[in-house]
């Protein structure tokens, strides 16, 4: 679950991690008071899961309480990348020196922590580490020994803060102690990622987290009840979660459910190799019975409109004729009128296919195999994405209600 700045930096300052101080607000005037009690400069920052908010407009320096208003106004009425922004952070302005990136995150490469950091951080970290992959040092950190001090040494070293730099030798301290703590957050707290970007040094010679971006493994929320996830941004996102699915939503036309992230994962990648676009991941996990595959095509279908439907199982633990069976339940009660593909493999398979047969839902095309399904569910998205937009997919009110 990614946390939103001000969440993350909750997190940061609680670790140890240096912040600046700062208010949350909700409306301009929230936010002019939260410039009186921070002034006289500070920062407006937009508060949403995703990037490119400084580019976007989405970031502000204010310098009087007349400015922070107006800046809050404007940038709450605002959509960045699809998200509408809800909060803004009103934090205390700095003057930056340099700006850094420090980072601990899950390494596919080593199956483990990854520790990275690199000189120059901002908004075009992404552009360092394709034209210069060696300026970026990369640690992968062992799970039991935990951040060694020799890797705190080759942040450090990498920084190569210099005469002329604010703060000297005190700054490679703060800059130490810093990768120090990041490691401590995201170990304690059950990160995915833990991200500073930038990390700056000011012109008085301060290390200071000028930002936070914080992944939380959603399975151990449990152990850490004082982390109260943000609320989905999504309809689909919010539905699924009250049925305990893993749910993403994307940008595409074709809706996607699976069972195993990795399965689901696979299938994306198919279907946008065959030329479509997927709307969404779905999980319905390992063990998924007829009521979980129901709130998953109900979960699915509380968004925009689809073309179209894969639903893809094999089943180990799950039994495919219980997932057909919560198929048709939902697609009955919802009154489905999107074509569904439905592939069907392993526990139970022939069982779900009788299930699925015997119900003839005119809308419901089965598949052998994983690539006749994505063909088949392309195939129909796009003779749909070509048709009348009368034709769109809906789901029929129920009985009685207005449409």
């Amino acid at each position: 679950m990614d946390l939103l700045e001000h969440q993350g930096k909750q997190l940061f300052a609680e670790a140890g991690l240096p912040v600046l101080p700062s208010v949350v607000a909700r409306t301009p005037q929230e936010a002019r008071r939260a410039a009186g009690q921070l002034g006289p400069r500070v920062c407006v920052k937009a508060q949403t899961k995703t990037g490119g908010r400084g580019k976007a407009g989405g970031i502000r320096v204010c310098g009087t309480a007349v400015e922070v208003e107006a800046a809050a106004a404007d940038i709450l009425a605002m959509t960045i990348h699809g998200h509408p922004v809800e909060a803004l952070l009103v934090e205390r302005a700095v003057d930056i020196a340099r700006e850094l990136y420090l980072a601990i995150t899950v390494s596919r490469e080593v199956r483990g922590p990854m520790l990275i950091f690199a000189r120059e951080g901002g908004v075009d970290i992404e552009e360092l580490a394709k034209r210069a992959p060696d300026a970026i040092v990369r640690r992968p950190i062992d799970p039991l020994l935990g951040l060694l001090e020799y890797q705190v040494r080759d942040v450090v070293d990498a920084a190569a803060f210099g005469p002329d730099d604010p703060g000297g030798t005190g700054a490679g301290k703060a800059l130490a102690e810093a990768a120090r703590s990041l490691w401590r957050l995201y170990r304690d707290r059950d990160c995915t990622l833990a991200e500073v970007n930038p990390l700056v040094l000011t012109t008085g010679g301060e290390v200071i987290c000028l930002d936070s971006k914080v992944t939380v493994d959603e399975n151990a929320f449990y152990r850490h009840p004082d982390v109260v996830p943000p609320p989905p941004e999504d309809d689909r996102e919010a539905k699924a979660r009250a049925a305990g699915l893993a749910f993403v939503p994307l940008d595409g036309d074709i809706g996607v459910i699976g069972n195993g992230a990795g399965l689901v994962m696979s299938t994306i990648d198919q279907i946008a190799g065959a030329g479509g676009r997927a709307a969404d991941f779905c999980d319905i996990g390992g063990g998924a019975r007829s009521e979980v595959a129901q709130a998953a095509l109900e979960a699915l279908f509380a968004g925009p409109p689809v073309a179209a439907v894969l639903v893809n199982i094999f089943g180990g633990i799950t039994r495919c004729e219980d997932v057909a069976r919560g198929l048709v339940e939902a697609i009955k009660a919802a009154r489905v009128d999107a074509p569904v593909v439905v592939r069907l493999d392993g526990n139970a398979a022939e069982e779900g296919h009788a299930v699925l047969e015997a119900a003839a839902l005119p809308n419901v095309t089965l598949a052998l195999d994983p690539d006749e399904a994505v063909r088949l569910v392309v195939d129909i998205a796009r003779k749909r994405a070509a048709a009348p937009a009368a034709e769109t997919a809906v789901v029929a009110p129920p009985d009685g209600a207005e449409a």
